[in-house]
């Protein structure tokens, strides 16, 4: 049977009762919380804690005889799960107490529950409007690293620099590539992106020169927090890696070319990626994924063991990218992909970043690379969508790109239909400004 709320919630809305994706949000007065999104809302968790309406959920994430000094240290040392600032406490319980709460907040919200729906001092106090709160970070991120995981991406990418016949390495089919970011320069949504600067080598110089980028780009990516972590030395097995994943979120890889050409060699990505990373400020958890998952598509050469898992699995979620510019009045669809073009599942994505004992700890966020499908109208950065500036993006009459300039405002938005409602993940936006 549907599930039904008593808040009324448009089929469109990325938001409703299947949701329920958690958030950070500070209200006009007060400070920051957890809340989950229901329609144009936020249910403010933080007033629901304090009125014990969660009294189980640690205790379902405690099996019996362990004390709560022998928990992970973001879940040990927190006085609250939701009076905070971060996801993090939350995060750490694992996936019991995730699904607990799950079903006491789709309960609550429950069209055939009065708890809620019948209290209207209560619904004054838990419930805030989206567009008068200022959402913020979703955790403390003490780690992130993005990998390289779309077949057509790494294809078009490769062969650019190496032609078609040399387009992957060798090492591309065997095992996840990535590189490590910086999570100091990770921005939720709606923060403007400054023009890095840094130095870049025309084709026609002897020599490199300092200043601004000239060919800035965007990259079309998800991510997934980490919940419980691993110890180092201990890795997490490809079957155990769904239980260490809270969520995922959408992402903004943004990308400085020029400099990226120029300095990527031997080590790879540096200044050219660490100067702003935005990401959406929800998370929408495996659990309201469930209905969208797809069994992985085969892959040849067969992975290694240790990356093999009995039906490993992808989700169906439409990505699209959007572009406003200052003369436009509205933006405008740049491209459409959907996170199945994903060559290397997540599972596997954590799995290898944990096989040789690298210990991953609540909150770490690990980024899928740009998403790019089998058609050019599916590719997911202006790298591509231009074919490295040779064939300038088409606006309108009068306006085209090679690249992004300032003014531009890219967003990022993704969801997953389902009959008569879908799940949602907002958007993720950056407007570009002067160096």
């Amino acid at each position: 049977m549907p599930l039904k709320s008593f808040i009324n919630v448009s089929p469109d809305s990325d938001f409703p009762i299947e949701n329920l994706p958690f958030g950070v949000f500070k209200p006009r007065e007060g400070h920051a919380r957890v809340g989950v999104a229901i329609g144009d809302l936020i249910l403010d968790l933080a007033v629901l804690e304090e009125l014990e309406f969660f009294s189980d959920v640690v205790a379902a994430a405690v099996p019996s005889g362990r004390n709560r000094r022998n928990l992970p240290p973001e879940m040990a040392a927190a006085t609250t799960l939701f009076a905070s600032d971060a996801l993090n406490a939350f995060m750490a319980l694992g996936r019991p107490a995730w699904k607990k709460t799950r079903d006491i907040l789709q309960n609550l919200l429950s069209a055939e529950t009065g708890t809620l729906r019948d209290n209207e001092e209560l619904r004054a106090r838990a419930f805030h409007k989206q567009n008068e709160v200022t959402m913020q970070l979703p955790a403390r991120i003490g780690d992130y690293t993005d990998f390289y995981s779309s077949y057509h991406h790494a294809h078009n990418v490769g062969t650019m620099l190496r032609g078609p016949e040399n387009a992957l390495m060798p090492n591309w089919k065997w095992l996840p590539v990535a590189y490590h970011g910086r999570a100091s320069s990770i921005v939720i949504s709606g923060t403007e992106v400054k023009r890095p600067h840094g130095q870049t080598k025309p084709p026609d110089a002897s020599a490199p020169v300092f200043g601004s980028s000239k060919s800035l780009d965007f990259e079309l990516e998800t991510a997934f927090f980490i919940g419980p972590g691993n110890p180092l030395g201990q890795p997490v097995s490809i079957d155990q890696a769904e239980d260490h994943i809270f969520g995922i979120l959408l992402m903004n890889d943004w990308s400085a070319r020029d400099i990226q050409t120029w300095e990527y060699q031997p080590l790879g990505p540096f200044l050219a990626k660490n100067f702003c990373t935005t990401i959406s400020p929800w998370v929408v958890t495996l659990e309201a994924l469930e209905p969208f998952r797809k069994n992985l598509a085969a892959q040849d050469p067969a992975p290694l063991p240790y990356l093999k898992r009995a039906n490993d699995f992808t989700f169906d979620i439409h990505l699209e990218a959007h572009l406003q510019t200052t003369k436009m009045r509205e933006a405008q669809t740049i491209t459409r992909t959907n996170f199945q073009n994903l060559y290397w599942s997540i599972a596997q994505q954590l799995a290898h970043h944990t096989v040789n004992g690298c210990n991953l700890q609540t909150g770490d966020l690990l980024a899928s690379g740009t998403i790019s499908g089998p058609t050019e109208e599916s590719r997911g950065c202006m790298l591509e969508l231009t074919w490295r500036g040779q064939n300038p993006l088409k606006l309108s009459e009068a306006e085209t790109r090679k690249w992004l300039e300032d003014g531009d405002t890219l967003s990022i938005t993704g969801w997953c239909q389902g009959e008569g409602y879908r799940v949602g993940f907002g958007e993720v936006s950056g407007r570009i400004v002067g160096a």
